[in-house]
């Protein structure tokens, strides 16, 4: 079963031309980026699923549900980190892939990369392209305190932006 889910993600790779692109820019190489995406995947696998992993991974309540989840890219300010988009019925939460280097001191520590944002704290989804590239979308998220999130690298951008929209329209709702 996960070998013919491997080959079946290698295929879909390799006819995606825009992801191509887009991965070349976010990774070292295309392999680098194929070859996350297969561990992920196959992490995602054996862990039980992406709700398992959302449940573990966030601070969650026993009627919230898990409506989406995006492999993506965040962009920070030291380069564009891989991980998960998910979108929740109360919330946005992203985490890396991989735990991240930081100082502490003299010491090199790591930690996963997490994002979390309340539905009712979105103020903002914007869907962006480069001006000199269109195969290049972005998903700007703003929350309500005006931080800015830009996330990109998504497989199924449309799907992705449509979703999140929603969320940013339900976390509407509840604030009223």
């Amino acid at each position: 079963m996960v070998s013919h889910f491997l080959v079946h993600c290698l295929s879909t790779l390799s006819k995606a031309s825009p992801l191509k692109e887009e991965m070349m820019k976010t990774s070292p190489s295309f392999a680098d980026a194929a070859m996350g995406r297969i561990v992920h995947s196959t992490k995602v696998l054996a862990e039980g699923g992406y709700e398992k992993i959302f449940r573990q991974t966030f601070d969650t309540v026993s009627e919230e549900q898990i409506q989406d989840s995006y492999a993506c890219y965040l962009s920070t300010s030291a380069g564009p980190v891989m991980g998960t988009l998910y979108v929740s019925t109360a919330k946005l939460a992203f985490c890396s892939d991989n735990p991240l280097p930081y100082k502490n001191g003299d010491q090199t520590e790591w930690s996963y990369y997490k994002v979390v944002i309340p539905l009712h704290q979105l103020k903002a989804v914007n869907p962006s392209s480069s001006r000199v590239n269109q195969a290049e979308k972005y998903i700007q998220i703003i929350s309500v305190d005006n931080h800015e999130f830009w996330y990109m690298g998504f497989l199924n951008y449309d799907n992705a932006v449509n979703i999140l929209q929603g969320a940013l329209q339900s976390g509407n709702l509840q604030s009223v």
